[in-house]
């Protein structure tokens, strides 16, 4: 068998194929690994749409996805989870919702009630530091001026500043970005519940007064 020359051709044509053969090695190992990821997101999901709703028998009724923009103008998407119990009564709903944390994306669900207090919430992602910014995911939780959970975030929820100030929350112990970052996550989710729950009112009012005006 003739021996293939070293040339810079034939060099390219290796390294080519190499990165075909590992290219497809890749991608059949991401189509063998993909479905049982999203079977555990979707499973984690699930048990955490019960744990912030503090519910466990309880059936997702509807799915929306709402836009709102921030203060910046940068539009952000949240998914809102809207529950019901066994016997079809409304219980709320579940809203995903993400920000930049000190490490990166902070991205939490939080339960409503139907008024629109908090129930509960939970980390789904996080890049925080261990054993400090990592804490979020108990200490909003904890009793004290940290807990979140019956609180109404009508009016917006804020760290309590160390010099007076209108926060009532207190933050992480030394960290305040952190702290800052998920408060501000909760009350976008509120505010894309209460959007959400505003639209599908006047939705339904728009559709009720003109379904009176064809019989009129």
């Amino acid at each position: 068998m003739k021996k293939l020359e070293s040339s810079l051709t034939n060099m390219v044509l290796v390294l080519v194929g190499v990165a075909v053969v590992m290219g497809c090695i890749l991608a059949y190992m991401n189509h063998l690994t993909s479905g049982p990821i999203q079977e555990q997101k979707d499973k984690a999901l699930a048990e955490g749409i019960k744990r912030v709703m503090t519910c466990d028998n309880l059936t997702v009724s509807k799915t929306d996805t709402v836009k709102l923009n921030d203060e910046k103008g940068k539009e952000q998407t949240f998914i809102v989870y809207y529950v019901e119990d066994a016997n079809k009564k409304a219980l709320g709903a579940a809203v995903e919702s993400k920000t930049m944390g000190f490490g990166g994306d902070l991205k939490v669900l939080v339960g409503f009630d139907t008024n629109g207090i908090i129930l509960g919430y939970t980390l789904l992602e996080h890049s925080e530091t261990p054993g400090l910014g990592a804490k979020a995911d108990k200490w909003f939780q904890k009793e004290g001026k940290g807990n979140i959970i019956g609180k109404d975030p009508s009016t917006p929820l804020d760290v309590k500043p160390a010099k007076g100030g209108k926060g009532d929350v207190d933050a992480i112990t030394a960290s305040t970005i952190t702290s800052r970052a998920f408060l501000k996550a909760v009350n976008n989710a509120y505010n894309a519940y209460k959007q959400q729950a505003v639209e599908s009112s006047t939705g339904a009012t728009k559709q009720q007064k003109k379904e009176g005006q064809s019989h009129e």
